[in-house]
């Protein structure tokens, strides 16, 4: 099952922020915790922020334990941009973006492996079977 949240209309560039969500990605819940909270980016706060809110819909809405919960996708998308203008030399103006982020996390459970059964004799698992060999130009020549 997987688990989200968003935080549409960030005021921080979609740059910036993928920084530091590409440092979560794959991490458990716990370890992207700790992660975001010694990192010293401006949009950390904002990512922490955002994946407390998704561990709590995992939480309340699932049931789901934290600790069986990782980060299985997390991505930035720009939203729309402010513009302005500020004064430059000989009366000329330029423009100042302004930029917004999107920002996504999904969470989802951790599958846990089990053993497969043993193999018996009447089964050969796929695996074991030894691939064909290329053979040269002269090995197919002498046969």
């Amino acid at each position: 099952m997987e688990i989200q949240a968003k935080a549409r209309f960030i005021r921080q560039s979609p740059r910036k922020v993928r920084l530091v969500v590409n440092l979560i990605k794959g991490l458990g819940v716990a370890a992207a915790q700790e992660q975001l909270t010694h990192l010293p980016k401006r949009a950390s706060v904002t990512v922490l922020k955002l994946l407390n809110s998704a561990l709590a819909n995992a939480k309340h809405n699932n049931q789901i334990a934290a600790e069986n919960l990782y980060v299985a996708r997390a991505f930035v998308d720009q939203g729309p941009t402010i513009k302005r203008t500020t004064a430059k030399a000989f009366g000329r103006g330029a423009i100042i973006r302004k930029r917004m982020s999107h920002i996504t996390v999904v969470l989802a459970e951790k599958v846990i492996a089990t053993k497969e059964s043993p193999i018996t004799n009447n089964q050969t698992p796929s695996k074991l079977q030894t691939p064909k060999t290329s053979s040269s130009k002269k090995e197919r020549k002498e046969k």
